[in-house]
């Protein structure tokens, strides 16, 4: 079975808040089985607007990644976040 990629991109705002945000989301991934791939770290734009905050979670499938993101836990975090950053996320299955 392929694995399933969330995949976000966020511009922080609000530093403080986006802190509260960062904090239940990490707990939400890791309670849903996420592997983190990248969190942050250095980044290079090569094409598109910069967003400083790029994260790449892993989950056992595309229907798990999906689940996590439409999750109780991640979208109590998700409140969190607004006003705190401009963000896009999406799933993506990975290939066999």
């Amino acid at each position: 079975m392929a694995k399933g990629y969330l995949i976000a991109r966020i511009r922080v705002t609000d530093p403080a808040q986006f802190a509260v945000y960062a904090k239940l989301a990490a707990a939400a991934s890791q309670k849903h089985g996420a592997k983190p791939l990248a969190r942050g770290g250095r980044f290079e734009i090569l094409e598109g607007e910069e967003r400083e905050r790029n994260v790449v979670l892993e989950f056992d499938s595309f229907e798990k990644a999906r689940d996590y993101y439409h999750s109780d836990d991640y979208q109590a975090a998700k409140k969190e976040r607004e006003g705190a950053g401009v963000a896009e996320f999406v799933v993506v299955e990975g290939v066999d």
